[in-house]
């Protein structure tokens, strides 16, 4: 299946917090993207891998993706290396997306930053037809490179180079965030509090989109940063 974006994530909830507002805008746009979750967070505090695989299915029907995968990767632990950079090249290859977005150049996480070197250096190496790679059903996948690298914005501010207008699709953002039950505020839930679980960390999600956005003159925006300089032939392109 051949998807016109394809977003990766260090875990299950990357992309809901970061980003789902611009993917479920691009599918009301008629766009087909998927997902694909380098880990399946199993070191954190709250919850169990089967729950946050659970929780990512249900964001995903209430986002309407065509497709989402988990690498299985080892939370806190993978590489950027050779064996892990040729699981991505894969699933580039698989999908083959125009567009590929993933997590923040750095952030409070250190799997979000090793995940994005990851998953930017595979985007180059998927297009070297020297690299040889195998479909699931053993046939040799084609070189691809998308045309086009994103990196969503996370905890720790970054100066935006794009801002994408969620403002009609915010509440729908905020439902597939909610999906992760066992990750985020719900004050009849007895586990023990993190960072991301207390009700000041919605209102921070909120703020960050609310300051986005109020840089583009809308409600809610969502801000990324780019691999190389956006070229158009007008500036009208861009109005």
């Amino acid at each position: 299946m051949k998807l016109d974006i394809l977003a990766f994530a260090s875990h299950p909830d990357d992309i809901e917090l970061g980003c789902a507002g611009t993917l479920i805008a691009h599918i009301a746009q008629g766009k087909k993207v998927g997902i694909v979750d380098l880990t399946q967070g199993e070191l954190g505090t709250r919850g169990t891998p089967e729950t946050r695989i659970q929780e990512a299915e249900d964001a995903s029907r209430i986002m309407g993706l065509s497709a989402r995968e988990n690498l299985g990767f080892a939370d806190g632990f993978f590489k950027n290396d050779k064996e892990h950079q040729m699981k991505v090249v894969e699933m580039i290859r698989k999908y083959k997306p125009e567009l590929v977005i993933m997590n923040a150049v750095y952030d409070r996480h250190p799997d979000h930053k090793r995940g994005s070197d990851l998953v930017s250096e595979s985007c180059f190496k998927a297009g070297l037809k020297m690299i040889k790679t195998e479909s699931e059903t053993g046939e040799e996948q084609e070189a691809w490179r998308p045309k086009a690298v994103y990196h969503y914005i996370q905890d720790r501010f970054i100066t935006p180079d794009v801002v994408v207008d969620v403002t009609d699709f915010w509440d729908k953002k905020m439902e597939t965030i909610r999906a992760f039950k066992s990750q985020f505020y719900n004050p009849d839930d007895s586990s023990p509090n993190t960072y991301i679980s207390s009700p000041e960390f919605l209102d921070f999600i909120e703020a960050r989109a609310k300051e986005m956005g109020h840089s583009i003159g809308v409600t809610f925006g969502e801000g990324f940063t780019k691999e190389r300089n956006i070229g158009v032939k007008s500036f009208f392109d861009l109005i």
